[in-house]
């Protein structure tokens, strides 16, 4: 037995000792030249494309291996030479000679002589248990030749038993993942955990940005512990979150393939890796395996004026409503990002009055360093004169897609400066409201310059005295969305008068439920009941919203239900509508109304049968795969049947994100003096004041006033020509992304989507005493244009594909009161026209020298117009209303 133990305790050290001699990674031997196959292919196409269609080139070359050195003292250290062979670079798929633009090119004519000589020069790696410790190659190659020389050399980096780590290879320093089965070992390398600089950039929101995904996985079939063959693929897929089927993909494939195994030099004889490489060439020198950027320039491209001139026309003001002019926006905001500031100015400072509000937005929305440097330097906030083009620059800041610090600082700086027009002061402070927001949604919430205009907004909140500028710090909160703001929002919705207790009130309704803390609910509660003053019926009606909306306890809902009946009577219709809107839509707080409901004493005919014309409905224009789209219309009357407040509202949303596109909201008080009613409780003392406020993707833009007064309301009327007014105008950056990839075999690929909005937003309220009506009317006039460029960039070659979509619509909000009866007629339409919508796309494979191959698709279609449908009472009731008109327009009398 002891004899037994002995022998097995022998045989389990002689093993250890084995395995402490032998490479822990692929191990070459002694005076071989291992013969390879190598092949590297890039393709791009539509995401679920085939691939034999695709676009793209393969680069192909034999390839020599040879041991040059061994650490004497450490088998797993090994120096190992590596060099490309015969390359030759071809279609990656079959064409015809007509479409193959390499025919006729042998290798040197398409890489060119020098760089297919760099190419061909060797490398030499210094491998350590199977990872690669150091590269050495030429300092003065070209990055293009060193990348692909990298991207080889990555391949022999492997490790011979499962596990993770952490590696260091052309991608970058990646989480690394080897699965090892017999003689096979698959290597996953997680993308996204790649650290290597590539410039990247995102739209804010979710919905109108571009998902991505990339994989990565090697396969290794090893024979005599060293590579019989590898197989590499990479995948990277690009789609619009709202429109998946618009995307585009790239794979990139590397193999390499043992030929054979002939005999070859001896080893270097020295003891340190220094001596064997001064013995090999004293020229070369370790250089990072990590891939060097790489973009090769474009020669015959444009400058900036010859491209704004050719864009020019389609950027006149009346032309803005089309495609055309969304399209041209971004391409000319491409090009400002690649402009200096002297160029920049040079466009501005000679263009025409008319065209340099277009030409402020694309350089605003360029959001270069060079570009804010340049507006900036342009526009005066001390001249009033200029105040359109002001605003046009700091509604483009609102909308910018990746805002940086220095921006909310320059804007803090100019508020802080004298401002000629106050309107511009006021816009100045909601903007960078925004820019706080977006700035802390990207984990900046404590740099200096959000921590500096935070600051500034809540401390002149708090000593603010007119309401003028209590409106305006409350704006810019309700951009902000700051949780610090919510105490502060509080105390104006239950204290504050008129506008000020209702824009404090909506800018909470904005925050998302979980910052609505029992305290929130408690205040608005107090305001929805009256607990201790009599507030306006706009306030009392958001704050039961509130309530609703952020998963309200069976007595809040209990206790709303019950004050139906003893609420004025069209705020009684308006509640009644809001509830079966809930429970129509089901809500989250649907369930918990349901079994309110059970009660009686809740839910009986007496409360749900109250008269009024107010109402609240929401509905789909859309529903689909990726994302769906709904309106809501909320219309909120006086007693007198005067229009208090009218709310139009599209979100889209998918399943994880939310877009509040837009929101048009026209409000009115203190009208009843014109038909001689008597006002509501709580607002006898209201001025006559009728206005519009707008949201336009999540950004809160400042309002407009129609009048302010009873003066200035006679005036308007007798001098009104029934023209709409404009809220917003102009274009707008909506999807903006870039994502520069490193591929394993070498190239640089690219990937950018840019969605510009032409848009035009109008509103009017008129009014005629004659026939005692009244009349509403909100005009959206859009068009859209999304273009999607994905390329590989390999220096000799360009290989990508375009893909663009383009739509114009116009959507338009009617509501028609007509007061001459009670109850009086109230009338709603929602319409949208015929809709055009295209999409193009094109692959392309390009030389220097000029000689490309294209492939295009596209298609065409009209959406049909449409009137959104609303509630059956409202259909009944619009008949009235029409039916009203057409008799009186037969009759003298």
């Amino acid at each position: 037995m002891i004899l037994l133990t002995v022998l097995f305790l022998c045989i389990i050290s002689t093993y250890s000792a084995s395995v402490k001699g032998h490479t822990t990674g692929p191990s070459l031997n002694n005076d071989k030249l291992y013969k390879f196959a190598y092949s590297a292919e890039v393709y791009v196409d539509r995401v679920k494309a085939s691939l034999q269609k695709s676009a793209g080139y393969r680069i192909s070359s034999g390839v020599d291996v040879n041991l040059l050195w061994r650490n004497p003292d450490n088998d797993d250290d090994q120096l190992v030479k590596i060099t490309m062979k015969d390359v030759q670079v071809e279609n990656v798929n079959e064409r015809p000679a007509a479409k193959n633009i390499f025919k006729g090119k042998n290798t040197e004519k398409i890489i060119g002589k020098d760089y297919l000589e760099a190419l061909q020069r060797p490398i030499v790696v210094e491998l350590v248990r199977g990872k690669v410790k150091t590269f050495y190659s030429y300092q003065n190659e070209p990055g293009f030749t060193q990348n692909i020389k990298r991207g080889l050399a990555s391949l022999f980096q492997l490790q011979l038993h499962s596990g993770s780590s952490r590696e260091v290879d052309i991608s970058g320093k990646c989480n690394t993942t080897y699965h090892v089965r017999q003689d096979q070992v698959t290597k996953i390398k997680d993308l996204n955990s790649c650290e290597i600089e590539r410039k990247r950039f995102t739209s804010h929101n979710r919905i109108l940005d571009v998902g991505t995904k990339g994989t990565s996985a090697t396969v290794y079939v090893l024979e005599d512990s060293f590579i019989k063959s590898i197989k590499a693929e990479e995948n990277f897929i690009f789609v619009l979150n709202y429109r998946r089927k618009t995307g585009a993909k790239i794979v990139s494939k590397q193999r390499l393939e043992l030929k054979s195994v002939q005999a070859g030099m001896g080893l270097i004889a020295a003891k340190q890796v220094a001596g064997v490489i001064k013995t090999l060439d004293p020229n070369y020198v370790a250089i990072p395996l990590e891939a060097e950027p790489v973009k090769s320039e474009c020669k015959k491209c444009p400058s900036l004026s010859e491209h704004w001139q050719s864009i020019r026309e389609h950027m006149h003001p009346d032309k803005l409503s089309q495609p055309e002019a969304a399209k041209s926006f971004l391409s000319f905001i491409q090009n400002i990002r690649k402009a200096t500031k002297e160029e920049i100015l040079k466009i501005i400072r000679s263009e025409k009055q008319e065209f340099l509000p277009q030409v402020v937005d694309a350089v605003t929305s360029a959001q270069t360093p060079e570009s804010l440097e340049a507006v900036l330097e342009f526009l005066d906030f001390k001249d009033e004169s200029t105040f359109i083009l002001q605003e046009r620059f700091l509604y483009a800041c609102g909308f910018a897609s990746h805002p940086s610090e220095m921006l909310l600082k320059s804007l803090t700086e100019k508020f802080k400066g004298d401002v000629a027009k106050e309107e511009i002061r006021e816009t100045l402070v909601i903007v960078m409201g925004a820019l706080i927001r977006k700035l802390c949604d990207r984990d900046g919430c404590k740099l200096p310059a959000v921590l500096e205009a935070k600051r500034l907004i809540l401390n002149r909140l708090e000593k603010a005295s007119k309401d003028d500028n209590v409106q305006m710090y409350l704006l810019a909160l309700k951009n902000a969305l700051l949780p610090e703001g919510i105490p502060v929002l509080l105390k104006y919705a239950e204290s504050g008068e008129g506008p000020v207790s209702s824009l404090a009130a909506t800018a909470l309704q904005r925050y998302d439920p979980s910052f609505l803390t029992k305290e929130v609910k408690e205040t608005m509660n107090r305001i929805y009941h009256q607990t201790r003053k009599v507030h306006e019926k706009t306030v009392r009606t958001t704050a039961a919203a509130i309530i609703l909306n952020s998963n309200p306890s069976y007595m809040e809902v209990k206790n709303i239900l019950l004050s139906i009946g003893e609420l004025p009577m069209e705020m009684n219709k308006y509640m009644l509508s809001m509830i079966q809107d809930i429970l129509h839509f089901e809500l989250p707080s649907s369930k918990t109304i349901r079994q309110v409901l059970k009660d009686m004493r809740a839910h009986n005919y007496d409360r749900f049968s109250k008269m009024g014309s107010s109402s609240a409905y929401t509905g789909y224009i859309t529903r689909g795969p990726d994302v769906s789209s709904t309106y809501s219309l909320d219309i909120l009357y006086s007693g007198s049947g005067i229009l208090r407040r009218s709310n139009m509202n599209i979100h889209v949303f998918d399943r994880n994100a939310e877009l509040h596109a837009i929101q048009v909201v026209i409000e009115a008080q203190g009208l009843e003096s014109i038909i001689a009613a008597t006002p509501d409780e709580g607002e006898e003392n209201l001025d006559s004041f009728a206005g519009m406020s707008a949201i336009l993707f999540d950004f809160q833009l400042r309002p407009v006033t129609f009048f302010q007064g009873y003066g200035d309301l006679m005036s308007k009327m007798l001098s009104a020509t029934g023209d709409a007014m404009n809220v917003v105008k102009g274009l707008v950056l909506l999807t903006d992304f870039l994502q520069e990839i490193q591929l394993q075999s070498g190239p640089t690929a690219s990937a950018e989507f840019m969605g510009g909005l032409a848009i035009d937003i109008s509103g009017g309220m008129e009014f005629s005493l004659w026939y005692r009506e009244s009349k509403t009317n909100v005009k959206n006039r859009i068009a859209v244009f999304v273009a999607g460029n994905t390329e590989v960039d390999s220096f000799f070659i360009k290989t990508g594909m375009e893909t663009t979509l383009e739509a114009e619509t116009a959507l338009d909000f009617i509501s028609t009161v007509q007061f001459s009866q009670y109850p009086f007629l109230v009338c709603m339409q929602m319409d949208r026209v015929a809709s055009p919508f295209r999409t193009h796309m094109t692959k392309y494979e390009s030389l220097p020298s000029g000689r490309r191959y294209t492939a295009r698709r596209g298609k065409a279609a009209t959406l049909a117009g449409n009137e959104y449908p609303l509630h059956q009472e409202n259909s009944n009731m619009c008949k009235k209303v029409f039916g009203a008109k057409s008799d009186s327009a037969g009759s003298w009398f």
